[in-house]
C-alpha cells in the first residue's frame, strides 16, 4: 500500500508567514499536500475531515477536541500585545451596551475573546452582527469591530487612527485580564489520521519546528521577502514576526487552559478540558 502524502493546511495571513517561509526553504513542502486557507475555512475542513493536520482556532479544537490531537510546542498566539487581533470602536468600550458589534466571520477565537471582554469584564451587553471583515462597511453598519489578521493588522498600524478609531488588542486585553499568555489557534492532527500514519504525522510536526526555528533565526529574510508583496517596511514586519509567539510551553498551555475554562460555558462544553498530544 503506498504512503499517502498528508493532507496539511496553511494560514494564508502574515501571521504563519514565517512557517511557510521555513517550509519553503527547507524543501519540507515536497513531502505534503499544502492548502492555504483562512482559519475558519481551514478549521472547518480538519473537523469535516478533509485535512489531515492543520492550525485550528481554539474554539473550533475545544468543541471538536474528542477527534482531534494536539502537536506539542506549536502554535499561534502572544504574551501582551499580537497588533493582529482587534477589536476596534467609535465608542468608548463602556458606552456599547445594546450597541451593534460587527463579528469579522474568519475569527471564531478572537470574537469569542472579544465577546467575553465586553460582557464579562467591561460589563456591557452589545448586540452582535456576523460579516465580511470589511472595516469600512463594518463602521457603516456598527459601533465597533472585531478584526483578525492581515486587515487587523494595518488597522493598527495606519487605518485606525486614520479614521478615528480606537484600536484595542485583544491579546494586550487577555493578559491584563489574566495574567497569561493568549493562544489563538494550535496545529492538531485528525486522532484517526495520527493513529494510523504516526511517523508521518511526526515528521509534518518536525518540519514545522525545524520551520520556526529557522524562520525566527533568519527573521529579517523573512520580512524582506515578505516587504516585497505588502504594504509594510521590512523593520515593522521584524516587529511583527517577534511580537508573535508560536511556542506552547507551559505558560501557554496555562493560558490555553483558563481561555477554555472561561469559555466552556460560553460553547456550552460541559466537561473539563484535558490537552491530549500527538505521541512525538
Amino acid at each position: 500500500m503506498s504512503v499517502p502524502r498528508p493532507r496539511v493546511g496553511h494560514i494564508q495571513f502574515l501571521n504563519c508567514l514565517p512557517l511557510y517561509w521555513g517550509l519553503v526553504h527547507s524543501n519540507a513542502l515536497l513531502d505534503v499536500e499544502l492548502f492555504r486557507d483562512t482559519p475558519d475555512r481551514l478549521s472547518d475542513r480538519l473537523v469535516a475531515g478533509d485535512l489531515d493536520i492543520a492550525p485550528i482556532s481554539v474554539v473550533e479544537y475545544l468543541r471538536h477536541a474528542d477527534d482531534l490531537l494536539i502537536l506539542p510546542d506549536l502554535a499561534v498566539g502572544a504574551d501582551g500585545a499580537v497588533m493582529s487581533c482587534v477589536l476596534v470602536s467609535q465608542l468608548p468600550l463602556e458606552e456599547l451596551d445594546d450597541r451593534l458589534v460587527a463579528l469579522g466571520s474568519t475569527s471564531r477565537t478572537t470574537v469569542e475573546l472579544a465577546r467575553m471582554i465586553l460582557e464579562d469584564r467591561v460589563g456591557v451587553r452589545p448586540r452582535y452582527l456576523t460579516c465580511p471583515p470589511d472595516l469600512t462597511a463594518m463602521m457603516l453598519e456598527a459601533s465597533a469591530a472585531v478584526l483578525i489578521g492581515d486587515i487587523a493588522l494595518r488597522t493598527t498600524l495606519r487605518d485606525g487612527a486614520r479614521l478615528g478609531l480606537t484600536v484595542h488588542d485583544m491579546a494586550a486585553a487577555w493578559r491584563s485580564w489574566t495574567g497569561l499568555p493568549m493562544v489563538f489557534a494550535v496545529w492538531a492532527a485528525r486522532r484517526d489520521f495520527a493513529e494510523a500514519h504516526p511517523g508521518l504525522v511526526k515528521d509534518v510536526h518536525t518540519a514545522f519546528l525545524h520551520s520556526r526555528e529557522l524562520s525566527l533565526a533568519r527573521v529579517e529574510e523573512v520580512a524582506a521577502s515578505a516587504a516585497r508583496w505588502e504594504d509594510f517596511d521590512v523593520q515593522t514586519l521584524v516587529r511583527y514576526f517577534t511580537t508573535l509567539d508560536f511556542s506552547l510551553g507551559p505558560r501557554q498551555l496555562a493560558g490555553l487552559a483558563e481561555f477554555a475554562r472561561r469559555v466552556g460555558p460560553r460553547l456550552g462544553l460541559v466537561r473539563p478540558w484535558h490537552p491530549e498530544f500527538v505521541a512525538v
